[in-house]
């Protein structure tokens, strides 16, 4: 069956069955591989994308369910190619990565969670990201990460205003 999918930003017709995981188009169709297959049952956070802005497991949503919809991958979150998003930028100033496998869930999984609540609580930190499962235990500099993003987002929204007012 015919799809249309926008993934970050760019419009995809995809000719696959209804049911297939979006996990699989957007690697194997779209061949964006940034997305990662951890276990196949939405409970490690590794495939972690955005439809419509909310952070879901791709590994179990039917491509049906983007049709038409937008998707945002590890590889648009910052909306630029040369750009990394705050949340990105974190990981690198706080060396979260260690095998790095889970961390395009992990910072799919932040960026949802500051776009909701941009002063997230340690509490609502570890709520958010309880879905994401990290083998090396990174969890601390994850925690670390995110609370570093918010303020840098923070920042920047001032800014902004600050500047936009004239």
């Amino acid at each position: 069956m015919m799809m249309t999918l926008n993934i970050n930003g760019e419009t995809h017709n995809v000719d696959v069955d209804p049911k297939t995981p979006l996990l699989w188009v957007i690697r194997e169709q779209i061949g964006l591989v940034g997305t990662k297959f951890g276990c196949g049952i939405a409970q490690c956070g590794a495939c972690t994308v955005h439809l419509n802005g909310a952070a879901i497991r791709s590994c179990v949503t039917p491509v049906q369910a983007a049709d038409k919809q937008q998707v945002t991958t590890i590889e648009g979150i910052a909306g630029k190619a040369d750009a990394l998003h705050p949340v990105q930028q974190a990981w690198i100033d706080e060396q979260i990565p260690q095998c790095g496998y889970c961390q395009s869930g992990q910072i799919m999984s932040a960026t949802a969670l500051l776009a909701e609540n941009p002063s997230p609580s340690g509490e609502d930190i570890d709520r958010a990201m309880s879905g994401n499962v990290c083998r090396c235990g990174t969890y601390g500099r994850i925690r670390k990460g995110i609370e570093r993003a918010a303020i840098v987002m923070a920042y920047e929204a001032c800014c902004e205003e600050d500047t936009s007012n004239g």
